[in-house]
């Protein structure tokens, strides 16, 4: 297995370069991004001769800051939210825990990080407690009072929490988001490409006080997303009809997943809406195989026991997964 595919998902590039075949080949189920994204309107489409404007950025702000459920005063809007953890940990200067098994930008994004068995494993100094909510690739959930108690426990020691959501859309009860507020030393982030499935704007949030806030537009400049990202962003957040039917269909196309995984013998550890995370001895084996089928797949360098599939796209997709898997396992 190649170093860079087990990095993080999509890396149809080097999967072309490892098994061959072109991009257009590929069924890529090595993200946790919906295939079925919220299809922009043309009156949508952004004027790309012109900068950026102030305004219609602060109506992005205020609009995701709704659906959010927070103040809009503490939401920002930031280049994806990967990249606005990154400038979190620059302005935070603390060392960080994590769990072991989540986002690997969880411990680069810190000058020092070290993984934690649980949330109780966070330390008595100042320090950032990086959580996932659901964590990925496991989809494990994090009740409300827990993460809330962590907080309690970190601001003790003049430390921080913060909370990955990239994945919460599809269950917005166990967010956040609406405790973060200027006197907690709390700090959410928030994805817009995983459940609106367009990944490519590379748009997110960070929800923070004041103080954080201003030091990270400071850092980010005049103009911190794209003109697409305002465009698309700001209606599909209003898009309360969408955004309905979407809740409602994803955990259907999950489950449809699982059918099909489950008769390929292959065990579901964990998951979300949007991926399934599933645990084998021949993990590495069916990557592979998939691989040889032009079927990209999550695998984990760490865990080689473990391997993520996101949702196929339609029926279509699903039946060419299922097919593969026969070939590869023997069964159905």
């Amino acid at each position: 297995m190649s170093e860079p595919l087990p990095f993080h998902g999509g890396r149809i590039s080097d999967a072309c370069a490892r098994f061959g075949g072109k991009a257009e080949d590929w069924l890529d189920l090595s993200t946790g991004i919906n295939p079925n994204a919220w299809p922009p309107p043309d009156f949508a489409s952004p004027d790309w001769r012109a900068l950026p404007d102030p305004g219609e950025l602060a109506r992005l702000e205020s609009t995701a800051a709704a659906y959010f459920g927070t103040d809009p005063s503490l939401c920002l809007a930031v280049p994806g939210s990967e990249a606005g953890l990154r400038a979190v940990a620059r302005i935070l200067r603390l060392p960080a825990r994590h769990l072991p098994l989540t986002y690997s930008t969880h411990k680069q994004a810190f000058a020092h990080a070290e993984p934690i068995t649980g949330i109780e494993g966070a330390g008595r100094s100042p320090s950032v407690l990086v959580l996932a909510n659901p964590n990925n690739p496991d989809g494990a959930l994090i009740p409300r009072e827990v993460l809330l108690a962590a907080l309690e426990k970190q601001e003790r020691y003049s430390g921080w929490l913060i909370v990955d959501e990239a994945f919460v859309d599809c269950a917005p009860e166990w967010s956040v988001a609406d405790c973060v507020t200027e006197n907690r030393r709390l700090i959410v982030t928030r994805s817009f490409g995983k459940f609106f499935g367009l990944a490519g704007v590379r748009l997110g949030f960070v929800l923070a006080p004041s103080d954080v806030l201003a030091q990270l537009r400071q850092m980010q400049g005049e103009w911190p997303v794209c003109a697409a990202a305002l465009s698309f962003g700001t209606r599909a957040y209003a898009d309360s009809d969408w955004i309905a039917r979407t809740r409602a269909a994803l955990p259907a196309a999950a489950a449809q997943l699982d059918e099909v995984l489950v008769r390929h013998g292959l065990a579901r550890r964990g998951g979300s809406p949007l991926f399934r995370l599933v645990e084998a001895s021949r993990a590495a084996q069916v990557f592979t195989a998939l691989a040889n089928l032009r079927i990209l797949t999550r695998p984990f360098a760490d865990h080689p026991q473990l391997l993520r599939f996101g949702l196929p796209r339609d029926v279509e997709d699903l039946a060419r997964l299922d097919t593969a898997l026969g070939q590869t396992d023997g069964h159905g």
